[in-house]
This record gives C-alpha cells, structure tokens and sequence, in this order.
C-alpha cells in the first residue's frame, strides 16, 4: 500500500502544474487510500483483540481508536463536509542548460487562497513560458534554441528563379550573407515545394553561383549587374575581381576625374529640371537649352595666351574682377584641372543622362564673346543641349 501511495505522490507532483482538476482528484484519491489504510490496521487490531480480550475491544469505536492519528479525524470531516482540502503549492523551475532542479514546496491553508481555474492556470502557464522564452533564452525548450539543420544538396528559389547547388558552395566565404543565411542560425522559408526561398532577383543568381563554384566570372556586358548582386549578398571576392574588369576600372577612373567637379551632380540634376520644365510649359517633345563647358579659366583663345600672360603682371586688382563673370547660359561646368578635355566631359554629362533614360544631343553654337577688357572678351564655348522627352 505504501508503495502505491508513493507512486500516486510521484504522479500527483508531476501533473500538479498542468492540470488543476486531475491534480485535485489525485489528491482526494490520495487521501481515501490512506484513510482505508488506517481503517483496515485498525479492523486488524480489532479482531485480534476480540479474540483475545472480549467485549472491551468490541465497546472501542474504530472511529474513536487511539491508532488513528487527528489527522485523520480532520480529513474524515472534510470528506463528510464536502469541502476542498488544502493543496500543496509546488513550483517547479526547468533549465535548459542543464542545471539542478530547484523545487520549492510551500503548504497554504484553503482561506489564504483559492485554486485557481483550469482555464487561468492554463493561461497564466503560457504567459509565463512566453515570458521567460523572450527574456532568457536558456530558459527556452531546447527544440527552440537548436540550430536549423540543412542537406547537402540545397533547392533554391530566388525570385521565382529555381536554382540547385550544394550546402558547402554556400559556405564557401564565411562573410558573405549566403554563409549566414545558412549557418543555421536564421530562419529561412520555404516555398509551396519545400525549396528555400530567397526574396531577390534571380536573373543573375547563376553567375553569383558559378564564382561560388570555380570562381568563373560573368560576360562583360554583365559585369555591372552582377556588381549590384555581389554587393548586396556581400562577397568581397567576387567585388574584388569584378571591380578590375570593364567597364568598372573605366567608371574609377571617370568618376577620379568627376570628383574634380563637385558641383557635377548638382548641375546634372539642374539640366533634368529646366528641359522637363520647358516642355511642359510649351507642350513640346523637345527642350533645349544653353551649356558653358569650359576647362580654364582664361577668357582668351589659345592663339592670344601669350599675349594676354605678357600683359597680367600689369593688370590692377580691379581688372583682374572683370574677367570673372558668368556667361549667359542656363548651366555652367568649370573649369578643371586635368588631362582630360571639354569633350570627355561632355560625353560624361550625355552618358549619364542616358543612363536615366533620357535622351540627350549636344552641339557647339558658339562662344560666349562678351567683353572683358580692353580688346578682350570671353571666349568660353557655349553648347547646345537638345532633350527629348518621346
């Protein structure tokens, strides 16, 4: 019997913090086992002292028999009376990590406080874990702190595109974002399929996969685009060789001279606004306005440089003012120094423009030609920059 009473002690310690009801019960089962076996002990003791004294044992009330402790007589009268008996208070504390269990059992009487309601344990119990599981992740299942696991052979689904390669293709750079994403550490969706899905264009995820694989290198007229993906998946290699080829050595280099005119992007955006402008204002396909590209300063022409350098020591301070002046045009670049010419610079500023889709056509129609000083006037080239719209 003892044997079973611990057995039902063990069970009721273990389901006391999942369900209020069946631990309630456990308990009252608990109880009417160790009533029955006070009662049988005290039958026992009964017939034997019939047997060997008489009446006396008979004239004892089994109820009354000093072998039943008062314990006993109290739980008797709470059965009678039908009211909830006192239930133990256990708080059990899990790790994850590995850790001793530390429990605490506390006995409360039933005017202190009332068991709970199984629908309030049952939700305090998932506030708590969704408490402690944001809070202190060693203290989470382990089923939720445990790596995710993937195949050797990987399927992937990149914006639509399907793609098949090997786990260890992906972890070949260990700072790449390919490598983290499959470290184990991240959460990656699935498809309807059950390929890993990736949200990103695959146009040119093959060419990011076949570096990964051989280190080859995309086409040249690929180059750029494949830029853009090996910067944004991070791989410093594949940067590093695409940035030696063309056209991108070409576009260092253009930009080292660009850099010469900080006011570049500014006046490029400028050209965008007054040709988008005046073609609204005169509902017209076309728009064209005036640009002065100019490299040096000096308003002469190249035959009248040593006449005009002869002449500078003797120029006052105020003369020199009056060759600084702005030409009468709608955007001005200049001046730079640098091998590079008025034309590269054009080709620059038409280049640029086609990139964002507009359609642009230069012509010289001049220079500037206003007088400075003396027989000097302003010999600046004036452009004429022709937009079209459709």
């Amino acid at each position: 019997m003892d044997a079973t009473i611990n057995s039902v002690l063990a069970e009721l310690l273990t389901v006391s913090l999942l369900n209020v009801e069946k631990r309630e019960v456990l308990h009252a089962f608990l109880l009417r086992q160790r009533l029955s076996a006070r009662m049988q002990q005290n039958g026992a003791s009964s017939s034997n002292g019939s047997d060997g004294g008489g009446g006396d044992a008979e004239r004892q009330s089994p109820s009354r028999s000093p072998l039943l402790p008062a314990a006993t007589t109290r739980v008797r009268r709470f059965i009678q009376e039908r009211r909830t008996l006192p239930l133990p208070k256990v708080m059990v504390v899990f790790s994850a990590t590995g850790d001793a269990e530390k429990v605490s059992d506390a006995m409360a009487d039933d005017d202190s406080r009332k068991p709970a309601s199984p629908v309030a344990a049952a939700a305090a119990a998932a506030t708590t874990v969704a408490n402690v599981c944001r809070g202190k992740p060693s203290r989470c299942p382990l089923d939720a702190r445990q790596e995710q696991e993937f195949p050797e052979v990987i399927s992937l689904n990149v914006g639509g595109s399907h793609f098949t390669t090997r786990l260890s293709t992906l972890r070949r750079y260990d700072d790449t974002m390919l490598a983290a994403m499959f470290s184990g550490r991240h959460h990656i969706p699935r498809d309807a399929d059950g390929r890993f899905f990736i949200d990103r264009d695959g146009t040119y995820f093959g060419d990011i996969l076949n570096f990964l694989r051989e280190g080859e290198l995309p086409q040249h007229e690929r180059v750029r685009a494949v830029h853009r993906e090996a910067q944004y998946y991070s791989i410093a290699p594949l940067l590093e060789r695409l940035e030696d080829m063309q056209p991108l050595t070409g576009e260092k280099v253009r930009q080292a001279f660009l850099d010469l005119l900080p006011y570049y992007k500014d006046n490029l955006e400028r050209i965008v606004e007054i040709a988008k402008l005046r073609a609204t204002q005169r509902k017209a396909r076309l728009a064209k306005l005036k640009v002065c590209v100019y490299k040096e300063e000096m308003p002469i022409t190249p035959y009248e440089r040593p006449l005009f350098n002869a002449l500078r020591p003797e120029r006052a301070e105020g003369e020199a003012k009056l060759f600084e002046h702005h030409c009468d045009v709608d955007v001005s670049f200049g001046p730079w120094e640098a091998v590079a010419d008025v034309y590269d610079l054009l080709h620059c500023i038409v280049g640029d423009l086609a990139r964002r889709g507009i359609a642009a056509e230069q012509q010289c129609i001049g220079v500037c030609d206003k007088h400075l000083v003396s027989h000097y006037y302003c010999k600046r080239p004036i452009y004429e920059f022709k937009i079209t719209w459709w």
